[in-house]
């Protein structure tokens, strides 16, 4: 087993250019550099469904924030910024883990065409007409409902991946956080097997990979997002680029979950993971 996570990636990660962070961004790096990662990728939120201003949208739902084309902007033109000054320290990767691409191509469109931009999550947070499943109270759901809004998750993320402009679809199973791991509501995740198996030859048909997110073993979930089932199934399916990502929002997480992250990888078959530059990928060895 690895004893730490020096030579390996942390390719998902927030700083105060997101709006659930208060990270520094700088601090967010010298911890990477300090733990030895050989890559390490700043993905801040960019929700193109909220792009604009509140004003901007009709009826809009509780959620608080918008104006995530502002937040883009500052956070790549950093990141662009630090990349001469962590030179030779850290490959610095500029990312953006871009929310419901699906739901607004031609916002999305603009992301993919920035050519500061090295690496895109693609990820699901909100169904349409929904709250984002962080803020959902799950008080008083049944299992007709949750399954009801799973069936609807696992369609748009259908969705999301036949849109494809993405490097690394994210943390496919998010939505287990919130309903298993903070409501307690315990689902059978066998019935989306073939829609998981959809998704994931979605993927490899369009040379994308998918990520082990490390945030679940943290928090009350106590898993990985998507679980090492799904990554074995990837791999069977013909899967060969996977990113590693700590979700992480604070400096003391940045690197969390990672060396176990790698050990799932290596159980399911991987002998390398990968992060983007230029959107290319760059595979790197698991370490013995």
């Amino acid at each position: 087993m690895l004893s730490n996570s020096k030579g390996l990636i942390d390719c998902h990660t927030h700083t105060s250019f997101s709006i659930d962070s208060t990270a520094n961004i700088r601090e967010m790096i010298d911890r990477a550099v300090a733990l030895g990662l050989r890559a390490f990728s700043v993905t801040d939120h960019c929700e193109c469904n909220r792009w604009y201003g509140k004003e901007y949208y009709d009826n809009p739902t509780t959620y608080l924030y918008f104006n995530f084309g502002q937040n883009f902007e500052d956070s790549v033109a950093e990141v662009t910024r630090l990349k001469e000054e962590y030179d030779g320290q850290i490959e610095l990767i500029c990312g953006v883990e871009l929310g419901q691409a699906h739901q607004e191509r031609d916002i999305a469109q603009k992301v993919v065409e920035d050519p500061r931009v090295d690496f895109i999550i693609g990820s699901v947070h909100q169904l349409r007409g929904e709250e984002d499943f962080a803020l959902i109270d799950y008080t008083g759901y049944t299992k007709e409902t949750v399954y009801a809004l799973l069936t609807r998750y696992f369609a748009e993320v259908l969705e999301l991946c036949r849109w494809g402009k993405f490097d690394i679809l994210g943390h496919l199973t998010y939505t287990l956080r919130y309903m298993e791991g903070n409501a307690g509501i315990q689902v059978d995740m066998r019935k989306y097997d073939d829609i998981i198996d959809e998704i994931l030859k979605t993927v490899i048909a369009a040379g994308k990979g998918i990520e082990i997110n490390t945030s679940g073993l943290r928090q009350a979930y106590g898993d990985t997002f998507p679980s090492e089932r799904y990554v074995r199934r990837y791999r069977e399916l013909g899967g060969e680029i996977l990113s590693l990502g700590s979700d992480s929002h604070v400096v003391a997480d940045v690197g969390r979950g990672i060396r176990e992250g790698a050990e799932i990888a290596r159980r399911a078959g991987f002998r390398y993971v990968t992060y983007f530059k230029e959107h290319t990928p760059v595979f790197i060895p698991l370490p013995e």
